[in-house]
């Protein structure tokens, strides 16, 4: 059985809390940069800890690149050089790091046609059929990044990369990169990636906050926990009022109590078989796409 639970951006549970707080919101008290760290922190503590599986390819100067700044962990990593400029997107299909590869029946070309790719994204080439039609192999990896109005960077050359093993910290469990053995060593610090070679791309694929496609935090909306989203948010509020003077300390008092019940309310919620069944299937796919990583060195 399928299971999904619905979300909405901050900005919508913060529009709720500031209907609310209408008064205090006029007179400036609300601070929406502030809060989002406590809708991060409550996202935590519910467990909610599926962040958006995301790619992106990084520079090299001078060893060191910047990390995306809304990298949390890594999933895996490689460097890729030696690329050619395309003018139209290359037939293939491209593989969701988040689920199982795409195979396709005999009879069925799949995607395979004409895919799309917003940014960057890993392309396996289309199906090498025999003279009967039956499939036999396919076709290269390529690593394609958009670099304009119809125009990509195809890669097709990879290389391991191994993550120094004091860096794990910022490894998914089941990353690759800590424990391959490499040439090219790279060690995470102070959200630089320091490497041991002077130039170079890299591509990551990485956690980051649960957000939706235009980076808007998300959390999760179910009347079992909203509640605890919103008392936590107005937690915050009334504790910034009371160290700047204003007299809320009963408010404060009142949203403690009321805080506490929903968080109880919404831990409850989340330990019911629906809840677990999702992070059940989300391991699943986090499982799938070290499978797609490890298809792509198989060659080398």
């Amino acid at each position: 059985m399928a299971v999904s639970h619905k979300f909405r951006t901050f900005n919508q549970l913060l529009d709720d809390v500031t209907i609310d707080f209408s008064s205090y919101s006029l007179a400036g008290h609300i601070e929406p940069q502030q809060l989002i760290k406590v809708a991060q922190r409550v996202n935590y503590d519910l467990g909610l800890r599926i962040h958006r599986t995301t790619e992106q390819i990084v520079d090299v100067e001078h060893s060191k690149a910047e990390l995306p700044s809304n990298f949390k962990y890594l999933n895996y990593a490689f460097v890729c050089n030696n690329y050619k400029v395309l003018n139209t997107m290359p037939s293939g299909t491209i593989l969701d790091t988040t689920q199982a590869k795409y195979v396709p029946s005999p009879d069925d070309t799949g995607p395979c046609d004409d895919p799309t790719c917003k940014d960057v994204c890993v392309v396996q080439g289309c199906p090498i059929k025999d003279v009967r039609g039956t499939i036999i192999g396919y076709d290269e990896y390529m690593l394609i990044q958009r670099i304009g109005a119809g125009q990509f960077r195809s890669f097709t050359d990879f290389f391991q990369l191994r993550i120094k093993d004091v860096n794990k910290v910022f490894c998914d469990d089941d990353c690759p990169n800590i424990n391959v053995q490499a040439v090219n060593v790279a060690e995470i610090r102070d959200n630089f990636l320091l490497t041991n070679f002077k130039t170079g791309k890299v591509y990551l694929n990485y956690q980051a906050d649960m957000e939706d496609n235009d980076g808007n935090l998300l959390v999760l909306d179910h009347p079992y926990c909203n509640e605890y989203y919103e008392y936590a948010l107005k937690q915050r509020i009334l504790e910034n009022m009371l160290f700047d003077g204003e007299q809320v300390g009963n408010q404060v008092k009142f949203v403690e109590q009321r805080l506490r019940a929903a968080r109880n309310n919404a831990l409850g919620f989340i330990n019911t078989p629906g809840f677990e069944e999702m992070r059940k299937m989300w391991e699943v796919n986090r499982k799938a796409q070290y499978c797609n990583y490890y298809d792509m060195f198989k060659s080398y």
